[in-house]
């Protein structure tokens, strides 16, 4: 037997690979789906590129690579049988579960057994060999399969890698014991049960007495009461309150003496009266009586306490929560309810699919697609079969339905090279949009550009307030940022006479009275938009000296889908990041067309087209002083080294002129503290700088967007269209590799480059003349009238972008539904004026 197994084998030895210590073996996630082990046809892992594939993706990997070896990966969960005594028989897992996969929570009880299968699958004949036969196979295939099966998923080496605390799970976590003594611990108000403090509190998880921690040397702290309640009675595990959140909570263990991971967190708060949705954590989760948990706001927006009816099927599948992974759920929800991101990546799957480059993970459009499937196929959102409804009511723990899809395959590209999103930590979703945004421009150059939906014109017009002459400018944006107009809040009485009564209550340490929220009248927000604001700084040409300006800014264009951010967030004294706890009366029709530009009035005079001089100060070689420069030395290692990590290139240059030239380190801080510039990756701009060569050197065709010749004339060599070259490079920021991939990925632009090649000629004839020609008609806007109809928002619950939860509303054929995670359900009463971020759409004339 052992014989036969070889010589079978033999032919495909040269493709079976070890992984080696770099290599990411996904053998938790299919790369086209959101088929795991788990799933009836299990999961195929190809023994040379360690990519996992469902039953329904693996024919084609086999196609396209001719890789004939898998390994296929089975999680089988069954029922336990009854035992004599009328439970469920111990759980045997010895043996049984070598798989590196988290355990759902839904069968993580006694009443179900786990068993994990694997063995290798020999391809087109789909001839299996029990991995039980390992020590028969030749010793290359015995090592290769026991290295795959001990391998660490490639997200929680991705974890490791963030930022976060690398926490273990607490031996005392699986098997705590909690005392049925009737505690019950409210919301706020909490002090310790030996002394007075109402700061540093600890929740012992056994019997729920609620303790102060230890004293520091800065003078902040506790008395120890906590830890000397465990030295008397040996309780394990404690909580900080204040720390709770829908994402966890910071637990410590008295006797491991470090912090720990409580997988039971919920069920172990739950028994004290405590739903984990319901919390929130104070900032940096420090001193719990400065900010009071917000509960009405988590009430409010997750609409706790009606009976919500959940929703299954076709767009209402819901998206676990990773760990602060709301921002991103709630995004992409939003993303994928709108037709033209449904039809540029969902529509054309199949398409997508099968010119996906030979690592799908690392490739936009594909995580596009499989995210938008998952989404929309209902095929990950199924309603529970009518026995397990009854046994819903009866146990509601054991709840057998889908519980959604993950994201972490998608996040670890997305967030890739981006220091804030790779992180464990919660983000700002409006940022996140951003940057998806920015992303999905950059990956469908030659192809459908759904964000087109998103992009309108702002025209600005500065005024000289000596001279009263006026410049018009257009810039392209994708959000409209409305101000918070606190003074015109419409119940500012009810504001004064409660932060009387808090006063009051924190003086006497006492639990502070029910919040009232500023309500603001949503046309207040658009005045102060409209309005006039000071230019900081303003240099007027028609005085040629500085002077005070003003600017205001309107609509050159309407976009077929207009995103309204409410400015809730500002930082406190402490540079903290801060929430103003508002509610703004959002109309669910909105005619902005007031906002309309009007361009240059009969009467106005422009302001001369003159640049200010540069002046560099403290120049220590006294080579340049106030008069204008040259064109820029830039150092273009480090711009490439930017760009390799997927930055706009444009924004590179910048980065490293803004910082002398001084290393990619200082650079990139600078991309990171400018990423939300409206011209962050518009061309260097140097006004005064001396006009560039009849023929630009390589770091001036860089930055006129003109990829090097000598990659060009590489990439031309190989037989493909200039066109083609030109878009890919620009696609990929000028590199090579990648923009062969585009090109594979792209075949429907061959066809385009044979038929445009001239035009681009014509066009490279132009750049190397020092002119910069995009198109005639300039950014691609989808202008129309401006009147529009809400149709979702997103919701922050928190005290700021640095922690919280988000919620998602969206009106699907006639109702709002709520996304929170994976719980998707018609909402009752969807809480349009908390919202953060707005959608609406066009209304049809």
């Amino acid at each position: 037997m052992a014989a036969d197994l070889g010589e079978l084998l033999v032919p495909y030895m040269p493709t079976i690979r070890v992984p080696k210590s770099g290599d990411r073996v996904y053998k938790t996630e299919c790369a086209f789906s959101y088929d795991s082990p788990l799933s009836e046809g299990g999961l195929y892992v190809c023994m040379s590129t360690f990519l996992g594939f469902g039953s329904e993706h693996v024919e084609r990997h086999y196609r396209k690579t001719g890789q004939s070896v898998y390994m296929h990966l089975k999680r089988h969960v069954r029922q336990k049988a009854t035992g004599a005594s009328g439970g469920a028989l111990p759980r045997r897992i010895n043996g049984k579960l070598f798989l590196d996969l988290e355990i759902d929570a839904d069968f993580n009880s006694n009443d179900y057994e786990l068993e994990d299968e694997a063995k290798l699958v020999i391809f087109p004949d789909h001839f299996e060999i029990a991995i039980p036969n390992i020590e028969e196979l030749p010793a290359l295939v015995t090592i290769a399969c026991d290295a795959v099966l001990n391998s660490k998923s490639p997200y929680r080496k991705l974890e490791q890698e963030s930022w976060e605390e690398d926490l273990q799970v607490s031996k005392f976590a699986n098997n705590l014991v909690q005392i049925d003594n009737g505690v019950r611990i409210p919301p706020s108000g909490w002090k310790c049960a030996k002394c007075e403090l109402r700061e540093n509190l600890w929740l012992n998880l056994t019997d729920g007495s609620v303790l102060c921690g230890r004293w520091f040397c800065s003078g902040s702290g506790g008395n120890g009461h906590a830890l000397e309640h465990h030295k008397q009675m040996g309780y394990p595990l404690a909580v900080k309150l204040g720390t709770i959140t829908p994402d966890g909570a910071d637990v410590y263990s008295f006797d491991e003496e470090e912090p720990v991971l409580d997988p039971h967190l919920a069920k172990h708060l739950a028994h004290f009266g405590i739903d984990m949705l319901q919390m929130q954590g104070t900032e940096n989760g420090v001193k719990d009586n400065e900010v009071k948990p917000r509960v009405s706001e988590w009430e409010v927006i997750q609409e706790t306490g009606l009976k919500l009816k959940p929703m299954f099927g076709s767009g209402y599948t819901g998206i676990r929560n990773q760990g602060n992974s709301s921002y991103l759920s709630t995004v992409m929800q939003v993303i994928f309810s709108i037709p033209e991101f449904q039809r540029a990546y969902v529509g054309n799957l199949t398409r997508i699919f099968d010119y996906a480059p030979l690592d799908p993970t690392h490739d936009f459009s594909t995580q596009m697609a499989k995210l938008g499937h998952g989404l929309l196929s209902g095929q990950y959102s199924k309603p529970p079969v009518k026995c397990e409804l009854i046994e819903q009511v009866m146990k509601e723990e054991n709840k057998l339905q889908p519980k959604g899809i993950t994201t972490r395959m998608f996040k670890a590209f997305v967030s890739r090279g981006h220091t804030e999103f790779s992180s464990n930590r919660q983000q700002d979703a409006h940022e996140f949009l951003l940057h998806l945004i920015n992303l999905a421009e950059r990956n469908s150059i030659g192809s459908e550009n759904p964000t087109d939906v998103f992009r309108f014109l702002v025209e600005e017009r500065t005024q000289c307030c000596q001279s009263r002459k006026v410049r018009y400018t257009e810039r392209v944006d994708y959000i409209m940022q409305l101000p918070v107009a606190m003074e015109a809040a419409s119940n500012k009485d009810e504001l004064i006479t409660y932060e009387l009564k808090r006063r009051e209550a924190e003086s006497a340490k006492k639990p502070p009275p029910e919040i009232v929220r500023a309500r603001i009248p949503f046309s207040a927000c658009l005045q102060a938009f409209s309005e006039p604001e000071n230019v900081d700084d303003f240099w007027s040409s028609a005085l040629q000296a500085k002077s005070a300006g003003v600017k205001t800014s309107r609509f050159a264009s309407f976009p077929e889908f207009l995103i309204i951010q409410i400015k809730k967030f500002t930082f406190g004294l402490d540079w903290v990041p801060k929430k103003l706890d508002i509610a703004v009366e959002m109309p669910d029709i909105l005619d902005v067309n007031p906002l309309r530009a009007k361009g240059l009035q009969p009467g106005e005079e422009e302001l001369p087209n003159i640049a200010p001089p540069i002046v560099i100060p403290d120049d220590p070689k006294d080579c340049f002083r106030n008069h204008f420069m040259e064109a820029p030395d830039i150092d273009e290692s480090s711009v490439m080294q930017l760009a390799e990590m997927g930055f706009p290139l444009e924004a590179c240059r910048k980065a490293v002129y803004y910082t002398g030239s001084m290393g990619a380190e200082l650079a990139f801080n600078w991309i990171i503290a400018h990423m939300e510039d409206p011209d962050f990756a518009e061309p260097l701009n140097i006004p005064g700088c001396a006009a560039a060569s009849a023929q630009p050197s390589y770091g001036q065709s860089a930055q006129l967007n003109q990829p090097p010749e000598e990659i060009v004339a590489l990439i031309t060599s190989m037989g493909f269209q200039r066109n083609q070259a030109f878009q890919a490079l620009r696609a990929t920021n000028n590199n090579l590799e990648r923009a062969l991939d585009w090109i594979f990925s792209h075949p429907e632009c061959e066809d385009e480059a044979a038929n445009t090649s001239q035009s681009v000629d014509d066009e490279n004839n132009q750049q190397s003349n020092g002119i910069l020609t995009n198109n005639e008609e300039g950014p691609r806007v989808k202008d129309g009238n401006g009147r529009y109809e809400l149709f979702a928002f997103i919701s922050h619950i928190g005290t700021s972008t640095m922690s919280g939860h988000y919620v998602c509303h969206i009106k699907k054929e006639g109702r709002w539904v709520i996304y929170n995670d994976h719980k998707v359900s018609a909402s009752e009463r969807p809480p349009k004026d908390l919202g953060y971020l707005y959608f609406y759409h066009r209304i049809a004339c």
